[in-house]
């Protein structure tokens, strides 16, 4: 069996022209002939008829990175030599005068599959993709395209260009056919591609794109309920919690406006989450998303946790995880309640004032149907940590001030028809189920203000749990 030799070169380079003379030579001495592949000029070599590779598909397929490159055999497993080494030369193809006439070492050029963009048009070009492609009439706009099919959540979306999506591909190391689950309401299998594609379309850049991976992973499991989120009439959508490493590594942000405008990281990658719900699940407003109100975060709702404190424990702690574990969490939350406490000065007063306002969620007569997340400023950290309490003290407090007997909140008490039924008389009633309620960190440093994100009215066994997810 003969074994397959291949030269590939381009004109652009004076290694390539050095070695010129020596193709015919080559030619007529390697067992199995030779394939010359140019990769800009096809008149080039003149003393040899090359194959055209100006498209660039065998060069790709075959990694060539330098030219002149000299493969032995075929596929992934063919032996190679690059640049010109007269005795290496000669080693690799058995011939002993190769090349007297030359000078004994030059380096190669790099291939033009390196060139700026090149590596992501060749993937595009060679590679295939699992989705459709859609071909847009000359005459039309990308944007308003997307607006048009309803691909978008009422703002721009990036065109998901193949270049663009396999650039967003090489954030990961899964492969984009990999199916990570069912995407509710219609049950579509997703694949990564498919994610991919939509996180081009949100705006993420590569390096966001395992935190996206991660986020939908984590809606996709049952406890968190992704299917009954959509469907109900109540304000609730996924929130996106970040800590880790890949929060600070990706620069998001967990301080001043956290939870507003302004940073790429925290807007995209919860955008994303929502753009492959209503995409690829079919999750569309007015369709099955029937929500009374909504609330701003069906954009995007995603913030990293302030893990400045090695003495306060993160909410991935919380849940199970090591500090430098990055993990996404996900939460059916509403929009964003404020406290305001500029007085306190003990942890047992700020204590009793976030349980007032934790009274609140849903309704102040509500007990036990929602899970809830208090977003502690460090202002208020920093009352509670320097009077010697941790945030399970903290947590044990709210506890305490958020136990009630029922009979103060029956229906028809203080004249308001809601509140508990009769049935509970007798009872005392906690605001929220053990586990429900989450304690995170983030925020300016000036500014004794703190906050409450209200779960979903559905919360617990048979309902909706928080979900969290290692990023790999």
């Amino acid at each position: 069996m003969t074994t397959r030799y291949a030269l590939i070169v381009k004109k652009d380079c004076p290694t390539c022209t050095l070695i010129e003379p020596l193709i015919p030579q080559l030619a007529e001495r390697l067992d199995g002939g030779l394939s010359v592949y140019v990769q800009d000029d096809p008149a080039f070599p003149d003393n040899f008829e090359a194959v055209d590779d100006r498209e660039l598909e065998f060069s790709w397929r075959n990694g060539i990175e330098i030219v002149p490159t000299l493969l032995r055999g075929d596929g992934e497993g063919s032996e190679r030599i690059f640049g010109w080494d007269r005795a290496e030369w000669r080693e690799f193809t058995g011939i002993s005068a190769l090349g007297e006439e030359l000078a004994p070492h030059r380096p190669g050029c790099g291939s033009r599959t390196l060139d700026p963009g090149m590596p992501e048009k060749l993937a595009a070009r060679h590679a295939g993709f699992g989705a459709r492609k859609v071909d847009l009439a000359e005459a039309e706009d990308d944007m308003e395209t997307c607006f048009e099919r309803g691909w978008t959540d009422g703002l721009p979306v990036v065109p998901p260009t193949p270049e663009r999506v396999v650039r967003m591909l090489g954030g990961t190391n899964r492969e984009a056919g990999e199916v990570i689950g069912e995407v509710p309401p219609d049950r579509v299998p997703c694949t990564i591609e498919k994610l991919a594609i939509n996180a081009v379309m949100a705006g993420c850049k590569p390096e966001y794109f395992p935190l996206v991976i991660a986020a939908v992973e984590a809606a996709l499991d049952d406890r968190f309920c992704m299917h009954g989120l959509l469907c109900t009439t109540y304000f609730s959508s996924p929130v996106v919690i970040v800590n880790g490493p890949a929060a600070t590594r990706i620069t998001m942000n967990s301080g001043v406006n956290a939870l507003g405008q302004g940073n790429r990281a925290n807007a995209t990658i919860g955008r994303a989450l929502q753009l492959v719900i209503r995409n690829v699940g079919g999750g569309i407003p007015g369709g099955i998303d029937r929500a009374v109100m909504g609330n701003p975060g069906k954009y995007t709702y995603c913030f990293a946790e302030d893990e400045s404190d090695p003495d306060w424990s993160s909410l991935a702690m919380d849940r199970g995880f090591a500090r430098d574990d990055s993990v996404v969490s996900l939460f059916a939350g509403e929009g964003l309640q404020g406290i305001v406490d500029q007085q306190s000065r003990t942890p047992e007063s700020l204590a009793s004032s976030f349980a007032a306002s934790l009274r609140t969620v849903a309704h102040y007569k509500y007990f036990g149907v929602c899970d809830a997340i208090l977003v502690v400023s460090p202002e208020h950290r920093r009352v509670i940590r320097e009077a010697g309490w941790s945030k399970a003290d903290l947590r044990e407090a709210l506890d305490e001030r958020l136990r009630v007997p029922a009979e103060t909140v029956l229906r028809g008490i203080d004249g308001v028809a809601e509140g508990a039924p009769e049935s509970l008389r007798g009872k005392q009633l906690r605001k929220f189920r053990k586990g429900g309620l989450h304690i995170v960190s983030l925020g300016g440093t000036a500014g004794m203000f703190s906050a409450i994100i209200g779960g979903w009215v559905a919360a617990g066994e048979r309902g909706s749990q928080m979900v969290s997810q290692r990023i790999e």
